[in-house]
């Protein structure tokens, strides 16, 4: 048999595609493509690889680290201390963290004082469920004084805990660090600024420490520059992921300062736009300024029994210690009267440090980058590499990847989690990286699919122009909505313009335009590929489809690179065009199955056992009058051992409106012996029509909260206070339409003064409290070593109300 038969073999010219001569349809045409793609393709995985290890927490400093230095080492010994059990505030194991507090800081020779307060003013900042929030606090309070201060700089974090687990993150990671920065601060000269260390209580319940010390503490009377440490994980990089407005001064010196600058005013304009609090909710006002830093890696364990000091990651606990101690001496020696900017700053971490630029420059280079663009499609037509028609193809299917990776990504987790349901009640799984893996292959099997199939019709130059101009129309969109996270793409699509421009201007057969389009990808990857990897963490995988989002713009900035893996653009016939699609589906083929595979290994890997246990919510709520008692969960879809206790679902906000309305699980339960709070009338006079009961509120167990609620059908709220401090009085939906909820209450009781208008002859009122922990009730059975608890400030609650006709 002879050699089949080709285009190339006898000679016959490829089929041009009318319009575009067939050489000339690629950015790029290097001789030797495979050598071109190899050498492009270890550059972008040194880049990418520079930029994910500039992402790396420091190796934490043994206890006997220099005195002057911050020491994971020795701050997990407080760790140790402070979450050696859960201690949610008011309880006595409260008490006891906050006395080792007090003894660390008198012991380094720190003006040491308890905030002994009300904080009715929280019920602002928290939005509880039940009605309006007031808490007991005591916050621990310390000052280094400055030697000519001109400002404070005040250094804060939360001690309690939540109920379901000791907190040895989420906070003792941040209290800790506070004690071992406050010890490195007394080592060394005296700042210039006075430096104040605030830690705060029952955050977990309602930010109401924050919200006391920033509204009545004289030190926070002047303001002043605030540094909130937190944690919502057990690992990972710290990021400040919020600053008070006005924030370029601030990001300068962060960027400066901080050891390990990790931050992006992406995360600061997404945390605005969501409903999330933490303490540093409570300085958001014209007196403060400040920045917010956490870890958030590791989220499986989130406010679980799993968040033990055993669990934390001192690297990070280093990162957290490095970046507060050199922010605290930076911050303690500058002049703090003027550090409001007028404007946000645009930033983002590339390897070795903070790139930041004035946010006012946000819109013009948004539009900057749409005019280059225009000019790479121009210039690319003129060139004969395209056509006006290709080019608008180019970018009309540049949107498909765009829109059909994130879909993917939503409908591959909806698969996962129908296997393993349980995962809908974690924030995310507790070893994601295989599932990480599987949503970034799937979304570059996606691109490189789409690529395959339209690269011969549409011609590789058009492809790209139209995967740039998205980028620079997202760029302006996000400059108007969302203008600190313009940066992710309005930057890279300069970038992408601006490498296409140098590959068409140079010697189209040499180097340079290979180096033009690489270098201009490598700028996608440094700014794409870390929000990628803090994404996942930040959103969880249940919203993997933004990171799958990210994803593909990344791989749009690298569309002529890409094209490097495949033959050169022409209009090749019979044998050649077969093999030419056989290569180009190679890349799309192995990125799928890697998708499926990898999520398959998730699967088998990520197992619920002991180690790991499946959460579950589990609470008891009995009416004391009645003596009828029934088990609930929030559980939609409950798991075997939850379905144990409930079954239909009800609503609970007439029984026991201090949970709040909606729908729970609900099943029958066996009334336990335990008496309701008590409510005694101290005194009731009417006058003008208008009825005014003082009244004494006294849990009768020891109860981490007590609630107490008025039927609006008997009675009109019109005034209301707790010990003499005037609460809200926002009328709520449903029977109760009037509700204080009382944190941490002491053992003798609260007094409320309510003043109303009665619209019947008596007024009726729901009082409830709630204590922790359901093992000594009638007919709870104790998890099974792979069942857990979810992190929920409602798991395991035991309520107790009753009605009061007054």
């Amino acid at each position: 048999m002879g050699a089949p038969t080709t285009p190339a073999a006898t000679g016959t010219p490829p089929r041009p595609i009318p319009g575009v001569p067939p050489a000339h349809r690629a950015l790029t045409r290097p001789r030797r493509r495979l050598v071109a793609a190899a050498a492009a393709l270890v550059a972008l995985a040194a880049v990418g690889a520079g930029s994910l290890l500039d992402l790396r927490t420091p190796a934490p400093k043994p206890a006997d680290a220099p005195a002057d230095e911050f020491s994971a080492g020795r701050a997990y010994q407080d760790v140790q201390v402070i979450a050696a059990r859960p201690h949610v505030a008011g309880s006595p194991a409260n008490e006891q963290v906050r006395a080792h507090l007090e003894q660390q800081l008198r012991g380094l020779g720190l003006e040491t004082e308890v905030q002994d307060t009300l904080a009715p003013e929280a019920g602002q900042l928290s939005g509880a469920a039940g009605g309006a929030t007031v808490a007991r606090v005591r916050n621990v309070v310390a000052r280094l004084p400055g030697t000519d201060s001109t400002g404070r700089v005040f250094l804060v974090s939360h001690y309690d805990s939540v109920q379901t687990g000791p907190g040895g993150n989420d906070d003792a990671a941040g209290t800790s660090t506070i004690l071992e920065v406050a010890r490195a601060l007394t080592t060394g000269p005296r700042p210039r600024n006075d430096i104040v260390f605030v830690l705060t209580d029952a955050e977990e319940a309602c930010l109401c420490g924050a919200a006391a010390f920033a509204a009545s503490h004289p030190l926070a009377a002047d303001g002043g520059v605030v540094l909130n440490l937190e944690a919502r994980g057990s690992t990972g990089p710290v990021i400040m992921f919020e600053t008070s407005r006005n924030n370029a001064k601030l990001v300068d010196i962060f960027g400066r300062a901080a050891p390990h600058p990790v931050g992006t005013s992406f995360a600061v304009e997404i945390y605005r736009a969501l409903p999330n609090d933490t303490d540093f909710t409570a300085f958001l006002d014209e007196k403060f300024v400040g920045l917010n830093s956490a870890y958030i890696d590791g989220g499986a364990i989130y406010h679980t029994p799993l968040d033990t000091p055993a669990a934390m990651d001192r690297g990070s606990l280093q990162q957290h210690g490095d970046n507060a101690l050199g922010l605290a001496r930076e911050f303690g020696g500058t002049d703090l009267t003027d550090l409001r900017s007028g404007h946000d700053a645009t930033y983002f971490p590339v390897p070795g440090g903070l790139v930041r630029y004035p946010g006012w420059l946000t819109v013009p280079l948004a539009l900057l980058a749409v005019a280059l663009v225009a000019a790479l499609g121009w210039l690319t037509r003129r060139s004969g590499r395209t056509s006006t028609g290709r080019l608008a193809a180019g970018f009309a299917l540049a949107l498909v990847p765009i829109v059909a990776a994130p879909v993917a990504a939503q409908l591959l987790w909806l698969a996962i989690t129908t296997i393993r349901p349980g995962y809908a009640e974690l924030l995310d799984p507790y070893r994601p990286i295989w599932y990480r893996l599987a949503v970034l292959a799937l979304a570059t099997a996606i691109v490189f699919t789409w690529y395959a199939l339209t690269r011969r019709r549409i011609g590789p130059a058009a492809l790209a122009v139209g995967g740039l101009a998205w980028l620079a129309v997202l760029g302006v969109l996000l400059a108007v909505a969302v203008p600190g996270g313009a940066y992710l793409t309005t930057v890279p699509a300069l970038a992408g313009a601006l490498g296409g421009l140098v590959a068409l201007r140079t010697r189209q057969t040499g180097p340079w335009p290979v180096v033009a389009v690489t270098a201009a990808a490598a700028v996608g990857v440094v700014i794409l590929l870390p929000t990628v990897v803090l994404l996942f963490p930040a959103l969880g995988m249940a919203m993997g489809g933004v990171a799958a989002l990210v994803a593909v713009l990344l791989g749009l900035v690298a569309l002529p690179v890409v094209d490097l893996l495949h033959p050169q653009a022409g209009g090749q016939r019979g044998l050649l065009a077969l093999r030419a699609r056989r290569l180009a589906v190679l890349p799309a083929g192995a990125a799928a199955v890697a998708a499926v595979v990898l999520a398959g290994v998730g699967l088998a890997v990520d197992r619920f056992d002991a180690a790991h246990p499946a959460p579950t919510h589990l609470m008891y709520a009995m009416d004391a009058g009645t003596g009828q008692a029934r088990w609930l969960s929030h559980e939609s879809d409950p798991q075997p051992w939850t379905d144990g206790y409930v079954d239909g679902v009800t609503d609970v906000g007439d029984d026991f409106p201090g949970l709040g309305d909606g729908e729970l699980r609900a099943g029958p339960a066996q009334s336990a012996n335990l008496p309701a709070p008590k409510l005694e009338v101290v005194a009731d006079a009417t006058a003008g029509g208008e009825r005014t009961l003082r009244l004494r509120l006294t849990p009768q167990r020891a109860a981490r909260l007590a609630t107490l609620h008025v039927d609006t059908s008997t009675a009109t709220v019109l005034r209301a206070d707790v010990a003499g401090r005037s609460v809200p009085v926002e009328p709520r939906d449903g029977k109760w339409g009037f509700g204080l909820v009382f944190h941490a209450p002491p053992a003798e009781g609260v007094e409320v003064t309510l003043t109303v208008r009665p619209i019947a002859g008596q007024v009726a009122l729901r009082a409830m409290d709630a204590s922790d922990g359901l093992d000594a009730l009638p007919g709870f059975r104790p998890r099974p070593p792979a069942v857990g608890v979810v992190g929920s400030h409602s798991s395991e609650m035991l309520a107790v109300a009753r009605t009061y006709p007054l």
